[in-house]
């Protein structure tokens, strides 16, 4: 059998001796992210955590052979650059990159530049002239430039022909990118967020002014802890309006479109070669065929992660783990920032279908207060039936426990739903619908189909897989109980009018302090399973595909309400 090659690419810049930053991080993101790395060393450096003791520079007559060799041997998807030290350097690799690939009729292939010119310090890092040769040579062939602040400040400089420019908000990080972009010849530009701090306020404040002034088609921001994102259910705390986040920002020439990645800030020492391996793990994904946005979206999150799993080396700024993605785990290990990674991939991979299900038009009518009692009065007496179905699945599922600890909690969750029948039943009651009108109403195509579903779950060998497809009821519903609550507080603008609503009990029921603990519960079991029997990508993708039909039955099942059927 023969394996296919991997996407191949190839790194352009100075080497670390401790290994953290430079080719021996770009090496490893490389490999992490399953491409095959070749590099070309600019310069050899003495170095450590603590910082740079002496460096070696690489003649550029030698630089040029580095390059032509691995050319002439292996074809290159991608190339990203790091440390070029100097003018003469710079000049090398674009004109070999150019004169090579014109030689064949051919354009360069996709190039990240990450223009390490600057340190954090502000100290700068190549001389005048090299800074201007890296402008007028390689930022023309670049697919990507990844500035950090004060590099960014530095270019807008030499682009305006004035004093160094001074990022200082993310407002002026969002026009800087934009205007790099536009000055180096309509280029893609990441100015990279790691020196850049916002608050969740002035990032909520800046969305405000987004949609003011219109610029939802030019301006995006991503950060999944924004409310309204369907995953509340998900939140440990109140969000603090106080929090620091970092913010990366890119700019898009094509599409002139900028997007704003924001992520809580991890207080951390380890944070030695995170630059370059961001812009690694960017190249990889464009290698992979990603779009831009996917590709920088896809970095962040594997450097971030990174960062998060690092571990303690050295006396200074340890690096990241380069290799966290590398254990064989389809579902990640929980971290700080994101607490239920299993519960979020499910969530995540039917997304649409999710949104569909828990902001349905069923629900929208509850919380207005305008649902027509016809077809709430069809939809409890559905729900009766169907939870006939819930509780024997949960049956089938004491059957499948392998310990007593599973059992008591399957057995607790059906005494939970028998408890649950009683109020249901009460609930029928207010709205003069008799324990034999429940009992004789027919099943709904909707409810027989649902609950079919979840019993032939439940008759295969998996028990995680029934669980999943159980989930999907209890964590939308919670899901919709936080929402309509949280838009019921938003005062006189509030579409969700509890006062008065026919149907505010069943609001707090599902928003209240007893159904989200029972979330909470159910979250915990997930995550648990996924920790302690992680899953291979048959058997993940075998249950996300339950948890996708099981949110398209319950959308179903809304359906099935509102059209009386």
């Amino acid at each position: 059998m023969t394996t296919s090659t991997p996407p191949i690419v190839s790194t352009i810049a100075g080497s670390d001796s401790s290994g953290g930053a430079g080719i021996q991080a770009d090496l490893k993101t490389f490999a992490a992210l399953n491409c095959y790395g070749t590099s070309i060393i600019t310069a050899l450096t003495a170095q450590n955590t603590t910082g740079v003791q002496d460096v070696s520079p690489v003649s550029p007559e030698f630089v040029k052979k580095q390059i032509e060799s691995v050319l002439s041997d292996i074809q290159v998807s991608v190339f990203k650059t790091g440390m070029l030290h100097d003018a003469a350097v710079i000049h090398e690799v674009a004109s070999t990159l150019k004169s090579f690939y014109n030689s064949r009729n051919d354009t360069v292939p996709p190039l990240i530049v990450d223009p390490v010119c600057v340190s954090t310090s502000g100290h700068t890092l190549l001389q005048e002239d090299a800074v201007q040769t890296l402008i007028d040579e390689l930022f023309p062939l670049a697919t990507l430039i990844t500035p950090n602040k004060a590099e960014a400040d530095l270019l807008l400089s030499k682009a305006r022909g004035h004093d160094r420019y001074k990022i200082s908000t993310i407002i002026d990080s969002q026009a800087v990118a934009m205007d790099l972009g536009r000055s180096f010849g309509s280029t893609n530009v990441l100015i990279k967020g790691g020196h850049i701090s916002a608050t969740v306020r002035e990032l909520e404040r800046f969305k405000e002014l987004i949609v003011k002034g219109n610029f939802q088609k030019r301006i995006n921001v991503e950060w999944d802890a924004i409310p309204g994102q369907n995953m509340e259910i998900l939140r440990r705390n109140e969000i603090d309006l106080d929090d620091e986040l970092v913010v990366d920002v890119l700019y898009e020439a094509q599409s002139n479109l900028t997007t704003l990645f924001a992520r809580p800030r991890i207080h951390t020492t380890s944070t030695h070669g995170t630059g370059c391996t961001l812009s690694a793990a960017i190249a990889c994904y464009i290698a992979q065929g990603f779009t831009m946005l996917e590709s920088v979206r896809l970095a962040i999150a594997y450097t971030q992660t990174g960062i998060e799993n690092a571990f303690p080396l050295g006396h200074g700024h340890g690096p990241l783990n380069h290799l966290h993605s590398v254990q064989q785990r389809q579902v990640p290990l929980p971290t700080s920032s994101n607490p239920y990674p299993f519960t979020k991939a499910l969530i995540a991979s039917h997304a649409d279908l999710w949104k569909e299900y828990v902001e349905h038009s069923f629900v929208r009518q509850v919380g207005e207060g305008t649902l027509r009692e016809e077809c709430f009065v069809h939809f409890i007496k559905q729900d009766y039936h169907y939870l006939k179905y819930y509780a024997r699945a949960y049956g089938l599922l004491v059957a499948k426990s392998h310990s007593f600890d599973a059992i008591q909690t399957a057995t607790q969750t059906i005494l939970n739903i028998l408890n649950e029948v009683k109020m249901h039943k009460s609930f029928c009651e207010e709205w003069g619908i008799s324990n034999e009108q429940l009992e004789t109403a027919p099943e709904s195509p909707a409810t027989m189909a649902y609950g079919s579903y979840l019993l032939n779950v439940g008759l295969q060998g998996d028990g995680a897989k029934l669980l999943v497809a159980l989930a999907a009821c209890l964590l939308g519903y919670g899901e919709v109980g936080l929402w309509l609550i949280s838009e019921a507080s938003k005062g006189k603008d509030a579409w969700v009018k509890m006062e008065g609503n026919k149907y505010r009990k069943w609001i707090e029921d599902y928003g209240g302090e007893s159904y989200q603990s029972a979330v909470k519960t159910g979250i915990d079991i997930l995550e648990t399973i996924a920790r302690e029997d992680p899953p291979s990508q048959k058997r993940f993708d075998e249950w996300k595909e339950v948890w996708g039909m099981c949110t398209k039955l319950e959308r179903n099942f809304w359906d099935m309400a509102l059209e009386l059927s």
